[in-house]
């Protein structure tokens, strides 16, 4: 009995024991924490509204068209360094800063492509290979200017201020319209000067009795043709690119020009005397056929025009100082520079040449009188 009782005492030593060393039942599994499983095909979780496709966007306005570009080919009979060869620089350089650089002025200069007449009848008979051009008022006669050719008229302006203030009035664009307007086929953009027109001769000279009998090269124009006759000379039709050599060899006696041309173009060279009658002002226009002025948008034509209003600023400031820069020049290197102090018996001898050309024009012609005050 005391074994079976010690029996009992041992084995209840022994559970707690057991219980006291931290040994204990096997739990149920407790929720196992979600393993990292491999990112098999999830179910696609709510994505984050990544880089969304723009939604059909309404088009935004679209950038205006860049203009397209353009080069206008621009004849000048006359060197860069003449007050017209400047003027056309300057209106290229302000056409290609105010496009940004997509029009182009290419100047052709000293007559490359040709005499006034000759570029004039390659402008209107179509084919673009000349689009603009400088020319004298008088040499657009023949071409539908009627109204230009009042222009150059002898001793029609009595000063430049007296030009300046036509080429400023309600008259100049109804003039630099005729020719478009008669279908010629150009159109005049902006006026220029290049200084008073003189006679200058291969022999000396004292006065205007001395011109007479002469050959005096004209370009064939009905006001430089009766100018020269009217003062006893005869006109002899020379082409400008021709002149100089005329001189040389004697074709012609003399002929005339603005005092900043005639030094560039070497004439001092072959015919070393100038007499400064002042026949006429150098009245001039810049074109442009029709042909290309319609192939340009509204915006180039814009820029044609205020570059030309620029151009034409920069001309009348430069033009008397660089004339008479020049005729210092002149001067200074031996040529023979006759003063007329009293225009009077020219002005009486030209009489004819203006009431003939003139007619059915008198009102309007008065009217460019009168802008002398």
């Amino acid at each position: 009995m005391k074994k079976k009782l010690l029996s009992i005492m041992l084995g209840l030593a022994m559970v707690v024991s057991v219980t006291a060393c931290g040994v204990t039942a096997p739990e149920a599994p407790a929720a196992e924490a979600p393993k990292a499983e491999a990112p098999a095909a999830e179910a696609p979780a709510a994505e984050e509204p990544a880089a969304e496709e723009p939604a059909a966007e309404e088009p935004a306005a679209e950038a205006p068209a860049a203009e397209p570009e353009v080069t206008l080919v621009y004849a000048e009979v006359n060197p860069l360094d003449t007050i017209v060869g400047q003027m056309a620089t300057e209106f290229a350089n302000k056409v290609s800063e105010l496009s940004g650089g997509t029009m182009k002025i290419d100047i052709q200069a000293s007559g490359v492509l040709g005499s006034e007449n000759d570029v004039l009848d390659t402008m209107l008979g179509g084919g673009g290979t000349i689009h603009m051009s400088r020319i004298s008022a008088f040499a657009l006669t023949s071409y539908g200017g009627e109204k230009s050719m009042l222009l150059s008229l002898p001793y029609t302006f009595v000063s430049r201020d007296h030009y300046w203030n036509f080429a400023s009035s309600d008259l100049a664009s109804e003039f630099l319209l005729e020719p478009h307007e008669n279908g010629s086929g150009v159109r005049g953009l902006f006026y220029g000067e290049e200084g008073f027109r003189h006679f200058f001769t291969v022999n000396e000279i004292s006065g205007m009795e001395d011109l007479a009998g002469m050959k005096l090269r004209v370009s064939n124009d009905p006001v430089m043709n009766g100018l020269v006759e009217s003062l006893g000379a005869s006109p002899t039709v020379v082409s400008f690119n021709e002149l100089y050599s005329a001189l040389q060899t004697g074709v012609v006696d003399g002929a005339e020009q603005p005092i900043a041309n005639y030094k560039s173009n070497a004439f001092p060279e072959v015919a070393p005397c100038m007499i400064l009658d002042g026949h006429t002002l150098g009245a001039i226009q810049v074109i442009i056929t029709d042909e290309a002025w319609d192939s340009l948008t509204a915006d180039q034509q814009n820029i044609l025009m205020e570059a030309g209003e620029y151009a034409s600023q920069f001309n009348k400031k430069i033009s008397a100082d660089a004339e008479n820069e020049v005729l210092e020049q002149l001067k200074a290197d031996g040529i023979k520079i006759v003063e007329v102090p009293d225009v009077t018996p020219w002005q009486e001898a030209v009489k004819g040449v203006i009431e003939e050309n003139t007619k059915g024009q008198e009102e309007l012609y008065q009217k460019i009188l009168d802008m002398a005050n």
